[in-house]
């Protein structure tokens, strides 16, 4: 596949052409570059053309506008919130595959079939090399403990990133405490919430604080951006755990929209995902963790060592979205 074939099959989408039986029509928020490789090793197996359209803001709106006329036979995107919000839009048809269930873990997978994890990122704690001490910081309530008071730096807690971990925080130990821990790692703050996840591992090789709340992937962006190769090398990784659960971790996924009209090469796209190659594959290219256990992890995201995943129900998670937020608002952790 080429970018003269995303672009071609972007353009038929736009149109809603209908689509060849030999074709499968994704609807993405992935750039192309992060899914093209295991799209091609798709094409060469199979024989079917993945054709890709990258829709960076108004999926959801699209796909609804569609209805029933759409041409998108998937929607691949990242993030709980995300997925939840397709599947809220009732959009979606389940599949029922023996290959998906199987592959993919019970707590990365819709209950009732509608979407499907691929691959996992952990929202962690990066620490400065220089300045904080293997296994000072462990679990996430560790990061209200006063001695981080003035250290620690994050992006705003109304991201959907820092409420996925929020909505974790309640699932675990209740809303009141979730507050708590709100409050106590605002409390800790050593500058206003701002930026993206690289920026805070910016600050602390600047030496504005001494960890942040980041999630994995990030870290192999940024070995591959000499601007930003620097800031890589000034922390490690920790994988911190909930106290009585493991690593808070989210997902990238994929679903199958009511329309489909290639339904058939679309389940063969979405159990081939699930293969080990293509595990291997797309996990590596975006820096990310695959969901098939045993299949090989790229050899930077196995240098960061070995970690368990809370086995919290993400879309339990997603229903807790709404209490994070308010949570997040009132105790004012932006302000």
């Amino acid at each position: 596949m080429t970018i003269r074939t995303t672009l071609l099959a972007t353009a038929a989408c736009a149109l809603g052409l209908p689509a060849l039986a030999d074709e499968v029509n994704v609807y993405t928020t992935r750039q192309a570059f992060l899914i093209e490789p295991v799209m091609e090793a798709f094409t060469r197996e199979t024989g079917i053309k993945v054709n890709l359209a990258f829709i960076e803001k108004g999926l959801v709106e699209r796909l609804k506008s569609e209805g029933d006329r759409s041409p998108a036979d998937l929607v691949m995107t990242v993030d709980i919130a995300n997925l939840n919000q397709i599947v809220e839009a009732d959009v979606l048809q389940p599949v029922d595959s023996a290959v998906l269930e199987a592959a993919v873990p019970e707590a990365l997978q819709s209950p009732d079939n509608l979407w499907f994890a691929l691959t996992t990122r952990a929202r962690v704690i990066y620490a400065s090399k220089d300045r904080v001490a293997d296994g000072e910081v462990t679990t996430y309530e560790d990061l209200t403990d006063p001695k981080w008071k003035g250290r620690i730096c994050t992006r705003a807690g109304v991201h959907d990133y820092n409420l996925a971990l929020l909505a974790a925080v309640i699932a675990h130990d209740g809303a009141e405490k979730a507050r708590a821990w709100a409050e106590g790692v605002k409390a800790n703050l050593a500058k206003k919430p701002e930026g993206n996840d690289r920026s805070q591992v910016k600050s602390i090789w600047a030496g504005e604080c001494d960890i942040s709340l980041t999630n994995t992937y990030y870290m192999g962006a940024m070995l591959a951006d000499p601007d930003q190769k620097a800031w890589a090398e000034s922390v490690r990784i920790v994988f911190p755990t909930f106290e009585g659960g493991g690593t808070h971790v989210n997902v990238s996924g994929i679903a199958m929209t009511k329309a489909a009209p290639n339904r058939d090469a679309a389940v063969k796209l979405m159990e081939f995902l699930v293969s080990p190659e293509a595990q291997a594959i797309y996990a590596e290219v975006n820096h990310e963790f695959p969901v098939l256990e045993g299949a090989k992890r790229s050899d930077l995201v196995a240098s960061w060592g070995d970690f368990t995943p809370d086995a919290l129900n993400l879309t339990e998670l997603a229903k807790l979205r709404p209490t994070a937020l308010k949570i997040m608002e009132e105790v004012g952790f932006d302000n």
